[in-house]
């Protein structure tokens, strides 16, 4: 009798239905660190409901329709009336209604909730990195609204609600709302004091009628905007209604979509104005002022997303390689295999670390945490975002074949591992935002320095990483060519300290004799062939 000819043997199962946070373990680490005591067992309860959701595969389903089916522009009714409407797959409504359900919006109503969120968020990037884009925008206009009382409590308690109510209806109506941001323009890019965009006084106190043209407008299909534009003191920040208090439709023309490498299930546009409606949010000429706590929270949420996507790029090749067999064994057991696997973890944990820290520090609020941030965030974002594609890519190539394949669900991350690098100002902007706080900032510097000195003596490599850092500083000639080297190495040695100080042993040592000591190569696999790389793995492991 003849054989079947389609024998499926040697494929790992499907990496779903489990914890995708109780099975991070740096992750679950943070929460425990940085959370108040008392509000762990909460935290981690709400966290694991996020994650067991987030790691089913009725998540996993939709996440593939919604990056399947792009959203699509309807400028028109059929009637011929301008609507200026996006319209998206069913199952992008469904992720982004967990996703304001599970509070990713919520953070400044409860305590921890800085740290709370950012490990949700990072739970909620490995399932569609797309919604994470309104999510992120909404949560972090608050602290640009908080400038206006009156602004603030008209709009905050819609923005940090738990209720996703879609939907163009005037604010007063809605139970939630969600907020995008129109910053750029096409000549100026992240030079946002190019912009031509003016905005005139009208007869009502604080109102302006604004004409121009954005170039990226993040999430064109939400309630409100915050739009910088030209006033007659100079740039100025603006929050512009989709819909009028009146019930009629401010104009907001949506030129096109942008067809984007990644990001796909999420609609990024260009809007025009012509004499659109606006509010003023803070004062005339400091627009840049008004909108800088909304770009650094964003840029938080960047780092975020980037340690999201490492992390489940890295689950699903050691998952991939626990189950896999060549050459007489399982992949994992393969020496060379293990050290690539290895490496990975240990740049997903020191970016998750990292991430969790910039968040325990806006919960803090104090002058020196704020201090301490105004450095950390931009190298971070510089650095953590700038490691996420690489990681990306070798994680896709432990599986082979497979990983080059869409069901593998790799190429997604492959495609939006670029973007947070972009996104919120791309790497020069960051590095040359550090040299920015640097020379006018000077408690900057010290708060952190104070950080890491605060694992000075544990590790020899990082203690001479740190003199190396300040050997640099001493001699700031030419320092602009070099701003991108001294970004590196602030968040190096900040990633180096907090492992040190928090990560296990094995986790640390790997990180300071590869990234700070010189003991690894250029590409990923290269760590001391004498290092426990099975304990690393093994704690990267997503365990089912």
């Amino acid at each position: 009798m003849a054989g079947s000819t389609h024998t499926v043997t040697n494929q790992p199962p499907e990496l779903s239905g489990y914890d995708v946070y109780g099975a991070d373990r740096a992750l679950v680490c943070a929460v425990e660190r940085h959370l108040d005591p008392a509000l762990v067992e909460e935290a981690h309860s709400e966290l694991s409901g996020l994650g067991r959701a987030a790691g089913s595969e009725q998540l996993r389903e939709w996440a593939v329709q919604a990056d399947g089916h792009p959203p699509r522009l309807r400028t028109h009714d059929r009637f011929g009336h301008r609507v200026d409407e996006v319209d998206f797959h069913p199952a992008w409504h469904r992720l982004l209604g967990k996703g304001v359900g599970a509070g990713l919006t919520a953070a400044w109503t409860r305590p921890g909730g800085q740290v709370r969120r950012a490990a949700a968020f990072v739970v909620w990037t490995q399932v569609e990195a797309g919604t994470c884009c309104p999510l992120s925008m909404t949560h972090a206009a608050v602290p640009a609204l908080r400038t206006d009382p009156e602004l603030a409590a008209e709009w905050e308690p819609r923005l940090t609600s738990v209720v996703y109510d879609r939907g163009l209806r005037p604010a007063r109506l809605k139970a939630g709302a969600l907020f995008g941001m129109a910053m750029t323009e096409k000549q100026g890019g992240s030079d946002v004091r190019a912009n031509t965009t003016r905005a005139v006084p009208l007869a009502e106190a604080g109102t302006y009628a604004l004409t121009g043209h954005k170039w990226f407008c993040s999430a064109p299909m939400s309630d409100g905007f915050l739009v910088l534009a030209q006033a007659p003191e100079g740039l100025t920040c603006f929050l512009v209604p989709r819909v009028l208090q009146d019930d009629s439709r401010n104009v907001f023309r949506l030129q096109r979509l942008k067809d984007k490498l990644g990001n796909r299930s999420n609609a990024s546009a260009e809007v025009e104005f012509d004499g659109t409606w606006a509010r003023r949010v803070g004062e005339e000429g400091r627009g840049v002022r008004t909108i800088i706590d909304m770009v650094a929270a964003t840029r938080v949420d960047c780092v975020l997303g980037s340690a999201g996507l490492m992390r489940q790029a890295v689950a699903q090749a050691v998952h991939h390689c626990t189950y896999r067999e060549a050459f007489g064994g399982r992949l994992v057991d393969k020496p060379l295999m293990r050290n690539v696997l290895a490496d990975l973890a240990v740049e997903s944990e020191a970016a998750t670390t990292l991430g969790l820290r910039l968040a325990a520090a806006c919960d803090d609020g104090g002058e020196q945490e704020r201090a301490f941030l105004r450095i950390a965030v931009p190298a971070a974002k510089y650095w953590v975002t700038k490691r996420c594609a690489p990681l990306v890519v070798e994680a896709a190539e432990c599986l082979g074949g497979n990983g080059y394949v869409e069901e593998s669900g790799m190429p997604r991350l492959v495609r939006e591992s670029p973007l947070n690098s972009v996104w919120e100002g791309a790497g020069n902007v960051q590095a040359l935002d550090v040299l920015r706080a640097l020379q006018r900032e000077p408690g900057a510097l010290d708060a952190y320095l104070r950080e890491v000195g605060r694992a000075r003596g544990a590790d020899h490599r990082l203690d001479g990483a740190i003199r190396g850092l300040l050997t640099e500083l001493a001699d700031l000639r030419g320092v602009e060519a070099r701003a991108r080297r001294l970004a590196e190495r602030f968040a190096l040695v900040l990633q180096g300290a907090l492992l040190v100080r928090f990560a296990p042993p094995e986790v640390a040592d790997a990180f300071c004799a590869s990234r700070l000591g010189g003991d690894g190569g250029a590409a990923f696999g290269t760590l001391p062939h004498t290092l426990p790389l099975a304990a690393l793995v093994e704690r990267a492991a997503p365990g089912v």
